[in-house]
């Protein structure tokens, strides 16, 4: 069930540390879902955002989003997009961070930041190409991205080593 009133809003500087500890307890609860591991984005800390941060670069589609329950509640969900920056790879674009609190799982937080990030995404001259990795036994959100147009190209075996278990990883992809 989606909360009829739940923000979505592209984040800046000053969320810069509500982001980051959202972002540390994604990292530290679910380590097989993301690229990056919670002791590398602790020892590279906040300030490593600030360029994704600060928007300049959000119409050529490099943004973060946030989701709040309200407009003065903390931060319960993230996402962001980052697009390819070589002349032939332009035309694509990346989900990135994708994470929602588990306070505030099952309540429409996901879908409506990918709701926005596609939304964003479809005014951004030249991208035709929403890519995304999900864990290959994240049913959950393979179906979400599902319902929302991504469909499976690929596996990549073993994509991410955590503590010595091997976890293979989905490929999809939207055109626009």
């Amino acid at each position: 069930m989606i909360n009829s009133a739940l923000l979505v809003r592209q984040l800046g500087l000053a969320d810069r540390d509500a982001y980051f500890q959202l972002r540390l307890r994604g990292l530290k609860a679910h380590p097989e879902s993301f690229g990056q591991s919670y002791e590398d984005a602790v020892a590279k800390g906040a300030a490593r955002h600030d360029a994704m941060l600060e928007g300049t670069r959000a119409a050529e589609g490099d943004f973060l989003l946030g989701a709040y329950e309200s407009a003065d509640t903390p931060l319960i969900g993230v996402v962001g997009l980052l697009r390819n920056q070589s002349d032939k790879e332009r035309h694509k674009a990346s989900v990135v961070g994708m994470y929602v609190a588990p306070e505030a799982a099952g309540r429409g937080v996901g879908r409506a930041l990918l709701n926005e990030l596609l939304a964003r995404a479809a005014q951004i001259e030249g991208l035709r190409q929403i890519q995304l990795m999900v864990g290959s036994r994240n049913e959950a959100a393979r179906k979400l991205y599902e319902s929302l147009g991504f469909r499976k190209y690929g596996c990549e075996v073993d994509a991410l080593n955590v503590g010595g278990v091997f976890h293979d990883a989905d490929l999809m992809a939207r055109f626009m």
